[in-house]
């Protein structure tokens, strides 16, 4: 049988991509965090780990047990929750980032209000440092969205490339300023855009200005600009322009949740126990 206190820093190392990020979230030292999965890979009779000075990936086992694992936890959170339960108060209001909105993730919310009678779940939509400011002014439980550099505390849920979006088929012309399609500031993606283009001296015009990821997934795919994007949401149509030589690589996007003061620490894992993505599952 596992310990779930196992199985929990084993979870974590891969979600926070290593032992010191782990060990804050946790508060934990990093020695203990070690010791945990030293334990946990006696207990299973496997490695579970590829471990760099700069990274940690699970092995095939590791991708076995971290399936279980989650659900273990899940579980146990579960079932603390329902015998502990209080009859909610009013609803959990929740900011979602605009551009990772979907039918998955509103199903996941909507389970989650569904598994607990008398909850309901508000939603607001918008750009991140909006939803933060709001949520900031106690109008907000969690925001939940994309960033690229930010000190401000939270919950990563998972990591994407950054990539810079255009038209399948198209090509930008090497004589001119590359165009680009930018939502509007304060925006992570842009500021990662820019910010990249400025250091590597390469030469760009905004395009267009836009607040909503349609307009800015019309026009590249309209081969009109270049908009920065998560692989993982190009869809049909887009392609990552990789290799072209005047675009330098972006950062990765860590799509984290921002719980107000005021949240109850329980909530907070249960909604990132919701929302995380289960594999092959684009958000």
């Amino acid at each position: 049988m596992f310990d779930t206190v196992l199985l929990r820093s084993f979870v974590t190392v891969v979600q926070e991509g290593g032992f010191t990020r782990a060990a804050n979230r946790l508060h934990l030292t990093q020695s203990a965090i070690s010791a945990h999965l030293r334990r946990l890979e006696e207990q299973a009779g496997k490695s579970l780990l590829f471990r760099t000075t700069r990274s940690v990936t699970l092995t095939s086992d590791g991708e076995l047990l971290m399936g279980y694992a989650r659900a273990i936890l899940a579980l146990n959170q579960d079932a603390l929750t329902q015998l502990t339960r209080v009859s909610p108060r009013g609803p959990m209001r929740i900011g979602l980032s605009e551009d990772i909105v979907s039918a998955a993730l509103m199903q996941a919310l909507q389970r989650f209000a569904a598994s607990r009678p008398g909850l309901t779940v508000d939603v607001r939509v918008g750009i991140p440092a909006h939803l933060l400011q709001i949520m900031d002014e106690g109008e907000l439980d969690l925001v939940i969205g994309g960033r690229c550099h930010d000190a401000r505390p939270g919950r990563l849920l998972w990591r994407e490339p950054l990539v810079w979006a255009f038209a399948e088929g198209a090509a930008l012309d090497p004589a001119l300023p590359v165009p680009l399609a930018l939502f509007p500031e304060p925006c992570p993606y842009r500021e990662a855009a820019l910010t990249a283009l400025a250091q590597a001296g390469v030469s760009c015009r905004i395009a267009m200005v836009c607040p909503s990821s349609a307009g800015l997934r019309a026009a590249a795919l309209a081969g009109f600009a270049v908009m920065p994007a998560v692989r993982g949401q190009l869809g049909s149509g887009l392609r990552a322009l990789a290799g072209e030589p005047r675009l330098p690589a972006l950062p990765k996007v860590e799509f984290t949740v921002f719980a107000a003061p005021h949240a109850a620490p329980a909530t907070v894992d249960e909604i990132c126990n919701a929302v995380l993505p289960t594999p092959g599952d684009p958000n």
